[in-house]
């Protein structure tokens, strides 16, 4: 369902999620996020889903971000409903700012992982490392969520240390020829159908222009594109899909 959000946003409310983990991911951030307050080892599964997110980026991009992504799920299912769904900032998408967080991002992380070192050997070294990563998705959630409120859900992944991660590893997928065989992207039947509504940028939760940016091989092919679907369920003539190159068939 379609829900136009306040006069002042042009943007619309459409219905993100499609699948059972996209829809219940968010569990997991709160688990870890507050449970790991109580029980820190909690927060070593997040090494799982850094290690999960690099495979899913080399093979399909930003990928994980749009599917599996808990915190994702979260500012989906749980901030949309409430969000003022405005313009994001254009700074907050620039390359400078997002390389510089990145850096303060991982200059404090790695900072406190050595910190926690001086524990090796004992009982409480796993607490200690995994409370750091506890705090981190605390501190997403928390930042994350007032950003998905006060301006747009997704306003936070603009900038995500993870989803920079993804971007690497996606670079990396593409050098080395890997993506040409396995990404989908969003692809478009005939660029001579679209109507130009703009109604895929208007639902996209990174507010991307899939309608103005299509390639000649009819394919939008935007590093940022999370590749969740939501413009292809919501394209008002049905002409968008989410395929690879191999099944660009169209009847």
């Amino acid at each position: 369902m379609l829900v136009m959000n306040n006069k002042k946003s042009n943007f619309i409310k459409a219905n993100r999620i499609f699948s059972p983990i996209r829809e219940y991911a968010w569990l997991f951030t709160v688990l870890v996020a507050i449970g790991g307050q109580w029980v820190p080892k909690l927060g070593l599964l997040v090494l799982f889903v850094m290690i999960s997110l690099m495979v899913t980026a080399f093979f399909n991009g930003r990928y994980w971000c749009g599917n599996i992504c808990p915190h994702g799920s979260l500012f989906d299912k749980l901030l949309l409903p409430i969000s003022r769904n405005m313009k994001i900032p254009s700074f907050l998408k620039s390359k400078v700012f997002i390389i510089a967080f990145f850096i303060f991002f991982m200059f404090n992380l790695i900072r406190r992982i050595v910190n926690a070192a001086s524990w090796w050997g004992t009982l409480d070294f796993l607490d200690k490392v995994g409370y750091i990563f506890s705090n981190t998705y605390l501190i997403v959630l928390i930042v994350g969520g007032i950003l998905g409120v006060v301006i747009t859900p997704r306003t936070w992944c603009q900038f995500c240390p993870m989803g920079t991660f993804q971007k690497i590893s996606y670079k990396l997928g593409v050098l080395t020829g890997v993506t040409k065989k396995t990404e989908k992207k969003i692809t478009i039947e005939d660029k001579e159908k679209c109507r130009k509504c703009g109604r895929c940028s208007k639902v996209c939760p990174f507010q991307l222009n899939p309608h103005m940016e299509f390639s000649d091989n009819n394919q939008f092919d935007n590093i940022d594109c999370i590749k969740c679907a939501t413009c292809v369920k919501n394209c008002p003539i049905g002409i968008l899909s989410l395929k690879n190159k191999k099944e660009m068939v169209f009847k």
